[in-house]
């Protein structure tokens, strides 16, 4: 303690006298305090710069605000962009989705999350939040901040401890109740969905119309057929196209074949998401029935600096060929009303991918009715869907359209549907020497060495003496027949002429 200032006390005191030849003591506290005046802001000062701070506050980007577990997604066309991003570097996926750091870059809503935990607990019985955040394919750290917001709301409750900062949940009947009401309107409790904006942005990076396939890329995907020069090069244009493709000719010529191996000259991989959620309403696309999953391989790599959005799928190029069975009803979503869950059409399943109409005009409806279903979506390249309350959605329609038939096209279409259709190809015959190819490839293939002598038997015999046409099945078909036979009898595998004889009789007996 300073001298002065036990000066003072002492002077308060009454054990001093006055320092200084000060009568006053609050004199000396004056004099012997620090002036603090230029330090200290004035109150004018202090009022001036609180304003300023809450001013920035409230100018502040809204890109810079904290977005809580329940923040409402950004709907305009000026919001949060898609979770994708396109890779240059990867040739095979030049789009894949990224993993999403808050629900507003998913594009959810917190009582979207909410409901599909709520009916995956009501289904599981108990489950942990890890074991929650996979099935709804979202971080476990965005479904942590949800799972704490349903505990504080007692929906559910901790029924024991799981790894570290986890918990096993159970659901509260305040919480089962709800998840009934829930189910009521919608028994899906997979993959949180992913919004219609960012699907139609994942279509239009991967489509097929902004790629144009080598020739290079079209022989490695046609390496397996027998395709003539002539025929090769009618194909190449109408490919890079990406658009309709129609493919005619006589039965047993590869035309399925050909359209088959379309996609193979485009990139081998795209991503789909598992569902879409529209207003509510759950669409289903993912279908491992027409897809085939590819999951990303585990290692080094580009893919691995970025973590993946598990609401998608990644899938080679989806080829869907449909026959006799297309209904209109199978180009319409379709709602399941026992449990709310709408299927995607084909041609939204097949999309950057192509989507053949095998047999085409044997369809149970009419020719008319599927063209003029599609007479508008082929010319703008997009479709219009009809969702179960009665909404109407824009979607691409994407895809390269192939039909095959072995009816003459001009009895099928009208003048006004063949201009949208810009290809037309004729699958002719095979000439005697591809279709003596055609036994040199198939033979090795099925355990045969071929025989000069048998095949130009079966030719002379049962070809040219009857004006029979060669097709391009016929060499597998045959060697087939004698194949069985050879197994049948425990004999070797070997061409001769009687096996011929025997497998014409077979074959061609009403033909």
């Amino acid at each position: 303690m300073s001298d002065p200032l036990k000066d003072l006390l002492s002077q308060l005191a009454g054990n001093g006298s006055p320092n200084g030849g000060m009568d006053d003591p609050w004199q000396l506290v004056e004099a012997i305090a620090p002036d603090e005046s230029e330090d200290e802001p004035s109150p004018d000062k202090s009022l001036e710069e609180m304003i300023q701070r809450i001013n920035n506050m409230a100018s502040r980007k809204p890109a810079e605000e904290e977005v809580g577990a329940f923040a409402e997604p950004v709907r305009s066309a000026q919001a949060t962009p898609p979770p994708a991003i396109k890779l240059e570097e990867d040739h095979d996926t030049p789009f894949y989705p990224r993993e999403p750091a808050t629900l507003r870059e998913a594009h959810l809503t917190g009582s979207e999350v909410e409901a599909l935990c709520l009916k995956y607990l009501l289904t599981a019985g108990e489950a942990s939040g890890r074991e929650i955040a996979a099935q709804v394919c979202l971080p476990f750290l965005i479904l942590d901040e949800v799972l704490r917001k349903m505990k504080y709301d007692q929906l559910v409750v901790y029924k024991d401890t799981a790894q570290a900062g986890d918990y096993v949940y159970y659901l509260t009947d305040l919480g089962r109740e709800r998840a009934r009401r829930y189910n009521e309107h919608c028994t899906y409790y997979g993959a949180a969905p992913v919004s219609l904006k960012d699907y139609v942005a994942s279509v239009q990076a991967q489509s097929l119309e902004g790629q144009s396939p080598s020739v290079d890329a079209l022989e490695s995907a046609f390496e397996d057929l027998l395709i003539n020069k002539t025929m090769f090069r009618r194909l190449g244009p109408a490919i890079n196209s990406g658009r309709g493709l129609f493919l005619y000719g006589a039965p047993g010529n590869g035309k399925t074949s050909i359209a088959e191996r379309v996609t193979r000259a485009f990139g081998r991989y795209i991503w789909v998401p598992r569902a879409i959620g529209i207003d509510g309403e759950i669409l289903r696309v993912f279908d491992p029935a027409v897809h085939d999953e590819v999951p990303l391989e585990d290692g080094p790599g580009i893919m691995q600096q970025h973590r993946i959005d598990r609401r998608w799928v990644r899938i080679k190029r989806p080829t869907i060929v449909v026959g006799g069975e297309l209904t209109m009803e199978s180009l319409e979503i379709s709602t399941i009303q026992s449990t709310g869950v709408s299927e995607a059409p084909l041609q939204l399943k097949s999309n950057c991918g192509t989507l053949v109409i095998d047999d085409f005009g044997r369809q149970r409806m009419s020719t008319d009715e599927l063209l003029n279903r599609w007479i508008v979506p082929l010319e703008k390249r997009y479709d219009f869907l009809n969702m179960r309350g009665g909404k109407k959605i824009q979607v691409p329609f994407d895809q390269l359209i192939v039909f095959s038939t072995n009816l003459e096209p001009r009895d099928l279409c009208d003048d006004a549907f063949l201009r949208r259709i810009p290809y037309k190809i004729e699958v002719v015959d095979p000439t005697e020497q591809e279709f003596r190819q055609l036994f040199d490839i198939m033979c090795p293939l099925m355990g045969f060495t071929v025989n000069s002598e048998a095949i130009d038997h079966l030719i002379e015999k049962h070809y040219k003496s009857v004006n029979r046409p060669f097709r391009c099945c016929q060499p597998r078909d045959l060697l087939m027949q004698v194949r069985n036979l050879c197994l049948y009898e425990n004999s070797p595998l070997q061409l001769t002429r009687q096996h011929f004889d025997d497998a014409v009789e077979n074959y061609f007996a009403v033909m």
